[in-house]
């Protein structure tokens, strides 16, 4: 039984227990928070069996075998290097860390304590993603990739009164590429590597945060453009364009509806589902690391995106407080 505790009380956190509840190798030790009253209301919704709000008490704890991470961006690095540090193996929500150098340390600590660290990027975990990437050769040769991940913020409507909550705030090392266009740039990798060149362009807040932004990517023989928003709704599907025909899919996030469209017109579907988005698949590979030992090949395509969104942050001028700490 792997024994875990959870660092967070917001709604992914919520998505996050829905599924982990579910797992037979999973039992929920405890509940993180640095106030009390909300450590206990989140203990008591889920039946956690205490509370901590002391992080050091927490990495120290003899119950707690692995922890789930789902606070800001910019506390990411710091909570990580001390639950791994102490042998915790560790899940953490996307973007993992603020930057490619704070991962590489991250998994340093992995690799010395012998312990898993893992990205929680759902995208890739779904049963949609996987009918994507056994399809690409349905589509001969590739020339165009589009992936959006376009939607309108409810915080965005705050944030235009004047109040500036995490989403909107690059202090925490977010914005809209940060906390959305991360799921378009890791399928990106994920599927194809790393590009040969990149073009930019972003829409600034007042701020200086980024509320929208576009990625042009250069690869051998084809083009990938990668276009996200908290400012605007998209409703059009992502796309991979080739040859002999093109795939749609309608959220890059969380493929339910994967569709092959030949050159003549007909349209095959190769994945189709619905209901909300689900975390099991995550879940079910971080257990499999931990009891397995198995090798992780996942950090691999974590850092490749962050190589990646280091320098369209570079590009685009989005500096976090984090890039100092270097």
């Amino acid at each position: 039984m792997i024994r875990f505790a959870t660092i967070g009380t917001n709604f992914i956190v919520d998505n996050f227990l829905s599924a982990a509840l579910k797992q037979n190798d999973l039992q929920y030790a405890v509940a993180y928070s640095r106030n009390q009253a909300t450590a206990d209301r989140f203990a008591d919704k889920y039946k956690a069996e205490r509370t901590c709000t002391d992080l050091n008490e927490l990495a120290d704890a003899d119950d707690v075998d692995a922890v789930y991470i789902a606070s800001p961006n910019s506390l990411h690095y710091e909570q990580a290097a001390l639950l791994l540090s102490h042998g915790k193996h560790v899940l953490c929500e996307k973007t993992i860390t603020s930057n490619e150098n704070e991962l590489k340390s991250l998994i340093h600590l992995a690799e010395e304590h012998n312990v898993v660290l893992m990205e929680a990027m759902r995208t890739v975990y779904t049963d949609g993603f996987a009918v994507l990437s056994h399809s690409l050769p349905k589509l001969g040769t590739i020339r165009r990739v589009s992936f959006n991940y376009c939607q309108y913020s409810s915080r965005y409507d705050k944030f235009k009164t004047g109040i500036i909550e995490n989403a909107f705030n690059p202090a925490f090392s977010n914005g809209s590429l940060m906390d959305i266009g991360v799921y378009c740039v890791h399928a990106l990798v994920s599927l194809f590597g790393m590009p040969k060149d990149l073009k930019t362009d972003v829409l600034k807040l007042n701020n200086g945060v980024d509320g929208a932004g576009t990625i042009l990517a250069v690869y051998d023989g084809m083009q990938a453009e990668v276009i996200y928003s908290k400012i605007s709704d998209s409703r059009i599907p992502s796309q991979i364009q080739g040859e002999s025909g093109t795939i749609t899919i309608d959220r890059i996030s969380n493929p339910q509806e994967v569709i092959f469209h030949d050159r003549k017109g007909s349209k095959q579907i190769l994945f189709s589902t619905s209901g909300e988005p689900d975390m099991s698949g995550e879940i079910k590979e971080w257990i499999r690391l931990i009891k397995s030992g198995a090798e992780n090949v996942h950090n691999k395509y974590s850092l490749m995106e962050l190589q990646l969104m280091d320098e369209v942050r570079r590009q685009m001028g989005i500096v976090f407080p984090a890039d100092h700490k270097q």
